[in-house]
């Protein structure tokens, strides 16, 4: 089969407080949920009817195996997630302070699985055939992770999707990720981050310039989310603002990733620039007004929904 959709890179089991408003030594009870940013991709788009797949790697334990679970819940292809021995899942902790503290705590320890996607691995006819590939610069954080993203990325036919999202965290080294970047932009047909991920990744913090600035890389569409100034959009021919959508946030964690999968879904349905960003602003605010992020993931009347209620697209 062909997949519209393959994501690559992330992967972890979210355990997320049930007591909003308190450190994590206070919580009483927690949630567990599908996590990790291309992982949620993969899911966000599942959401809108597409074939999609993800490329990880777990621990050969029970939370590799909810993985596998869950995906397959959500309806997302697990063919392409392997097991590592010796290395269990990554686990995600966080905290909610409404409306915009959420502290994330990663356990990927000794070294996360995802980072041991290799090259030779890759099944690259599959790779090909996909519509859109989605990879992230936190895949460029480590070998062989590293190696294997810029080969898909390179492999594809359809869209190369590069999302900056950049955790320094995860990084043996944080100031090789402006070079390693670099070197997927030029890889890729769209680039998606916000303003620190821009100004890591190019150098540039104001919007324009940023957009600009990925632009001149190599890709064919720049994404700038600009948080409380809503999302500007550019190709060489055309620039959109789209503003946000206001509602009481409860966890901002996942909109960006409900977000990814929806601009995904708009390249697909061939939707024109600022229909794309309007919907994706709206699937990001529905999920930011929910505790959890895979399984909040909007379907797409609800998107419409709210999209007509607010007048907005």
């Amino acid at each position: 089969m062909s997949h519209d959709l393959i994501t690559m890179g992330r992967v972890s089991v979210d355990i997320y407080p049930d007591q909003v408003g308190r450190p994590l030594e206070d919580v009483e009870s927690f949630g567990k949920y599908l996590g990790g940013s291309p992982t949620n991709v993969a899911v966000a788009a599942a959401r809108y009817g597409r074939e999609t797949a993800v490329i990880t790697r777990t621990g050969d334990d029970p939370f590799g195996r909810y993985v596998h679970k869950a995906l397959k819940e959500y309806g997302v292809d697990d063919r392409f997630v392997t097991s590592v021995p010796g290395l269990p899942t990554p686990l995600a902790f966080c905290e909610i302070f409404p409306p915009d503290d959420f502290p994330l705590y990663f356990y990927r320890y000794p070294k996360a699985p995802d980072l041991e996607i290799h090259p030779h691995e890759l099944d690259l006819d599959a790779i090909g055939r996909a519509r859109i590939v989605w990879a992230t610069v936190t895949g460029l954080s480590q070998e062989p992770s590293r190696e294997a993203t810029l080969l898909a990325l390179g492999a594809r036919t359809g869209h190369a999707v590069i999302d900056l999202d950049y955790r320094p965290m995860l990084w043996d080294d944080p100031g090789e990720a402006p070079h390693w970047a670099g070197r997927a932009l030029e890889r890729a047909t769209v680039a998606v981050g916000n303003l620190e991920e821009c100004e890591v990744a190019v150098g540039e913090r104001e919007p324009e310039a940023a957009a600009r600035a990925l632009l001149d890389r190599g890709p064919e569409l720049a994404i700038v989310k600009m948080g409380p100034d809503g999302v500007l959009a550019a190709t060489r021919e055309e620039t959109v603002r789209v503003p946000p959508v206001k509602v009481d946030v409860a966890n901002g964690l996942g909109a960006g990733d409900a977000f990814g999968g929806a601009v995904c879904h708009g390249l697909l349905a061939g939707w024109d620039l600022e229909r794309i960003i309007a919907f994706a602003g709206v699937a990001g605010a529905i999920v930011a007004s929910r505790i959890a992020c895979s399984a909040a993931m909007p379907a797409e009347a609800e998107v419409d929904a709210l999209l007509a209620e607010r007048g907005v697209g």
